[in-house]
């Protein structure tokens, strides 16, 4: 078997509203339609000769009457709208019920649990932003060496620290008893160690970030590739994301890091699965309501495109998604629940309309029927539609 497949995750970068968008709570997010409409237009001539303008009208993308890809749009079913929920289904992966969430911080006997087993006091213990919390309590942090503990919209339990008041490994292995402590009702996805350093009014969170996530419940594509003794290559945080099963994963801090890893996986790898995360969509821009400079990297994108997928090969077949929105454009700092766009491509590849997919697991169960595994628990494949024989 000498296929490769590519599945390149664009972290954040919904195009709409989904079926059920407003019981989330984010009715009116649109995070590439209105990302597009702030800047008076979006100027991607390479993406929209993929036929990015074709998934779903983008103001200044054209929809191509001849695309370069296959395109279309993808529900996501599984409840939740975070990193996690979003890749898993990618994989095949569709939970049932949703990760516990905490509008109004943990209950305080998880809080008194986590200080006694880590030696130290906790401040906020709210949802808030990973910006403005430390705008808020950094100085005291610095002052009696308490943990600030957050959460978000999503299922998370942040823990941030200043690296010159708790030295990185300490930071680490507190995450790691709450994960530990966070199970059953109270099984959060992800436990997050949230790094930082600078001053007062000068916060910076540093790269050294890192998630302890809850394994996936059920196979997902990359179990299936590991039995069958298929490579698995991984871009970005996604092995954080499975827990590190069935995947080893180089991380970034940058999209551009990203870019020069996928270029290089994709002129070396012999066969098998590059699955890719790229984060600044959600990380740097969307989180912190930065249209400016999600615009500067959706250009940027653009411009690397040629560049990234310089080693695409006659028998391959690669994916650019999403997982969720985050739409920087309302006043939420929170992800959105949003379809994906799907752009398909490869020289072997047709550029035909795949509609709206009714779930983000379309896309692995495609990967699988195209690298010959055994079909995954959800999704419909769509390679007899794309792959020319």
């Amino acid at each position: 078997m000498t296929r490769r497949a590519a599945i390149i995750v664009l972290d954040g970068l919904g195009i709409g509203p989904a079926a059920d968008t407003a019981a989330y709570g984010d009715a009116g997010s649109d995070t590439l339609g209105n990302v597009a409409r702030a800047v008076g237009g979006l100027t991607l001539p390479n993406l929209e000769a993929l036929g990015l303008g074709c998934c779903a009208p983008l103001a200044g993308v054209a929809a191509v009457t001849s695309p370069r890809a296959a395109f279309g749009i993808a529900e996501p079913v599984s409840p939740g709208k975070d990193s996690t929920t979003g890749h898993w289904e990618l994989c095949g992966l569709v939970l049932r019920s949703p990760f516990p969430t905490y509008p109004n911080g943990f209950p305080h006997v998880l809080i008194e649990e986590f200080s006694r087993r880590t030696g130290r006091g906790v401040l906020a213990n709210k949802p808030a932003s990973g910006t403005r919390i430390l705008d808020e309590y950094g100085e005291e942090h610095q002052r009696t060496g308490a943990w600030i503990v957050y959460t978000s919209a999503d299922s998370v339990f942040q823990v941030a620290a200043h690296l010159e008041t708790v030295p990185l490994a300490e930071l680490y292995a507190a995450c790691a008893e709450a994960r530990a402590m966070l199970q059953g009702p109270h099984a959060v996805s992800r436990v997050i160690a949230r790094p930082f350093t600078g001053t007062p009014g000068a916060w910076v969170r540093t790269a050294q970030r890192k998630d302890y996530s809850l394994p996936p419940p059920g196979e997902t594509l990359l179990d299936r590739l590991l039995e069958r003794g298929l490579p698995r290559v991984g871009v970005g945080k996604v092995d954080d994301l499975f827990a590190g099963r069935a995947i080893a994963s180089t991380h970034t801090a940058t999209n551009g890091e990203a870019y020069r890893l996928i270029e290089d996986a994709l002129a070396s790898m012999p066969a098998g699965l590059l699955l890719a995360n790229v984060i600044e969509f959600d990380q740097t821009w969307g989180h912190r309501n930065d249209v400016p400079g999600f615009h500067g990297g959706l250009l940027a994108l653009d411009r690397e495109l040629s560049r990234m997928l310089g080693g695409v090969r006659e028998e391959d077949l690669v994916i650019f998604t999403a997982d969720h929105g985050n739409d920087p454009t309302t006043p939420s700092t929170d992800h959105s629940r949003e379809v994906v766009p799907l752009l398909v491509l490869g020289p072997r590849v047709r550029a035909v309309a795949l509609g709206r997919r009714a779930t983000f697991a379309d896309a692995g169960q495609t990967v699988a029927d195209f690298l010959g595994v055994p079909p995954l628990a959800a999704g419909t494949s769509f390679l007899s539609e794309v792959w020319r024989d």
